[in-house]
């Protein structure tokens, strides 16, 4: 099974709401990256937000590696410039007993910022996602213990945001965010980000790479199938989940949006 490499094409593979699950799928090497970047958009994505770089000194060596399997000279910034993925590097180190971040290169961020995650381990980097150390850090830190070099593993999420910019970083009240949203403007105003993530590890360090590509569509956009999906999921979010993405203040002109895209679909 692939992935894709658009809103359309991750949704139908991406969890819905209810229980968390991981929901990996094994990709081949020819689909880990995607395949024609816009290079002059991530050099523009990095330089309007150095931030977005945190390195620890541990980063160094498999960033070098990194770098050098994808063909380029440098370390883990240069990587990242020369793919459409953002990427994360992570290793656990003797003593400790879940893996760390260590290295970030993020130019479009889904609402966090790399600066006060680096150096965290899997549990703190996830702590804001409810439900995360009940349904899934287990199970999370199993497979990052037992990934192979040479094996690839992606899944997808998806997000409902109020901007169109690659770059999420909301403030404030989630629910203010959605505030100006109606049945009326919500195909415009709504837009749909898929984080299409891939997992390996490098086979001379051993630090795990964790990509993550960004894809945003407006509401209208989408099939009418992800939209139902989309309008059932935002009410059906773990507990706790879906005021912290503002569910509420948009589930209903999106639930409104979804039936009226069904019947359009009936009458063709």
């Amino acid at each position: 099974m692939t992935l894709g490499f658009s809103v359309n094409e991750l949704l139908p593979k991406a969890r819905g709401g209810g229980k968390l699950r991981m929901g990996l799928v094994k990709l081949t090497q020819e689909e880990w990256r995607r395949p024609d970047p816009d290079l002059r958009a991530r050099a523009a994505g990095f330089g309007d937000w150095p931030e977005g770089v945190q390195l620890t000194a541990e980063a160094e060596a498999p960033g070098e590696e990194l770098a050098a399997m994808i063909g380029v000279e440098g370390a883990l910034p240069e990587a990242a410039l020369a793919g459409h993925e953002d990427l994360c590097l992570l290793t656990r180190s003797q003593g400790d007993d879940q893996y760390r971040l260590i290295g970030a290169a993020i130019a479009w961020p889904s609402d966090w910022h790399p600066k006060d995650k680096i150096g965290l381990p899997l549990r703190a980097l996830h702590a804001p996602i409810a439900g995360y150390e009940e349904q899934l850090a287990t199970g999370v830190d199993r497979f990052m213990e037992t990934l192979k070099p040479g094996a690839i593993y992606g899944r997808c999420n998806w997000f409902i945001a109020g901007t169109g910019n690659p770059r999420w970083l909301a403030q404030g009240d989630p629910r203010d965010q959605f505030a100006h949203i109606t049945p009326d403007n919500v195909g415009d105003a709504l837009f749909v980000r898929s984080e299409r993530q891939t997992l390996c590890r490098l086979p001379q360090t051993g630090a795990i790479v964790f990509s993550i590509g960004i894809y945003v569509e407006p509401l209208r956009a989408l099939g009418a199938d992800n939209i139902a999906m989309l309008a059932e999921a935002a009410c059906s979010l773990v507990e706790g989940e879906g005021d912290r993405r503002g569910a509420l203040a948009y589930a209903g002109a999106l639930a409104h949006y979804a039936a009226q895209r069904a019947i359009e679909g009936r009458d063709v």
